[in-house]
């Protein structure tokens, strides 16, 4: 088949890709490396069945393919707030370009949400139907709303008849292919611990996440493209749940760091806890589930840094 991969020069766009070509099928990666990097495409286009296109995703485009996977959007605090209300036009014009290419082609969309549209939660752990705790004018608004509003975009799409668009609300998720300025907790915590210096810790770092190595959401991925209907927003994640300092000390244990911690002030609408429910997913894909837990990842993860700054 072929796909489109809109933030293909990303983390989750260079990882789906790479699964895709490996099983045989053509990709066609879009990006701007606004948030992605050149090294990722240098990567890909060493497959046959690889092609690049620069483009932003803000304006239309005309791509034939089988599958649209809308993968284009900063995702790390630091990145998407840097330019927030770009950050809003990929979310909203980008998902509305991507539906349009698929309604166009008779193309499956596969589209990336997350976790965040369920902004601070207070329900816990999170399911598909709470509708979430969102600040609409805070600093993470542009992300948060803009998320929200592409999966309405996609939601009508498909009541409408005009596209299947796919859903998948996305939780915390680390591997190999993050930026090492990414800015997220586990590549702050990585580079910190590498380099010797202080992890900074937010608050009292009781804060919790459920951390998803990336090769199980790629998984998640193709089990939803795979169903045969639609079953509307599936949490692909890892309900196994750490609070920031129990994270800090594992990753502390694996490079062999023993620096102190530098606690700072918590950050604007920083989400207390985070964990999904994936009993959605467990049901009608295939029994998925994430098979590689923190200890293991945390590996994977910091040698793929370490090859990276040899």
């Amino acid at each position: 088949m072929k796909y489109l991969i809109t933030g293909a020069a990303g983390f989750l766009g260079v990882n789906l890709a790479l699964r895709l070509l490996r099983e045989g099928h053509e990709v066609i990666g879009l990006d701007n490396y606004h948030s992605g990097t050149e090294k990722n495409i240098s990567l890909l286009k060493k497959w046959e069945k690889f092609k690049f296109i620069k483009h932003d995703v803000i304006n239309a485009y005309d791509i034939p393919c089988d599958v649209v996977c809308n993968l284009a959007c900063p995702a790390s605090p630091p990145h998407y707030q840097k330019d927030p209300i770009y950050t809003l036009k990929i979310s909203v014009l980008g998902t509305l370009h991507a539906l349009e290419n698929a309604e166009r082609h008779k193309a499956l969309l596969l589209h990336a949400s997350t976790s965040e549209i369920y902004g601070d939660p207070l329900v816990h752990p999170q399911t598909e139907s709470y509708l979430g705790n969102v600040n609409t004018t805070g600093p993470r608004a542009c992300y948060d709303e803009g998320k929200r509003a592409a999966e309405t975009l996609c939601a009508d799409f498909t009541r409408l008849g005009r596209v299947d668009a796919r859903l998948v609300r996305i939780f915390n998720t680390y591997g190999p292919f993050m930026r090492d300025d990414d800015g997220r907790v586990v590549t702050n915590f990585i580079i910190q611990s590498m380099n010797n210096t202080p992890i900074t810790i937010y608050g009292k770092g009781q804060q919790t996440r459920s951390f998803c190595f990336v090769d199980d959401l790629i998984e998640g991925f193709i089990r939803v493209l795979a169903l045969p209907s639609n079953q509307g927003p599936i949490n692909l994640g890892n309900p196994n749940e750490f609070t920031m300092l129990e994270l800090a000390a594992e990753v502390q244990r694996l490079i062999g760091s023993n620096q102190p911690f530098s606690f700072q002030p918590m950050p604007i609408d920083d989400p207390r806890q985070r964990q999904p429910d994936i009993t959605k997913a467990k049901k009608f894909l295939q029994g998925w589930e994430p098979k590689i837990q923190l200890s293991e990842g945390l590996s994977k993860t910091i040698e793929y840094f370490k090859n990276e700054n040899k």
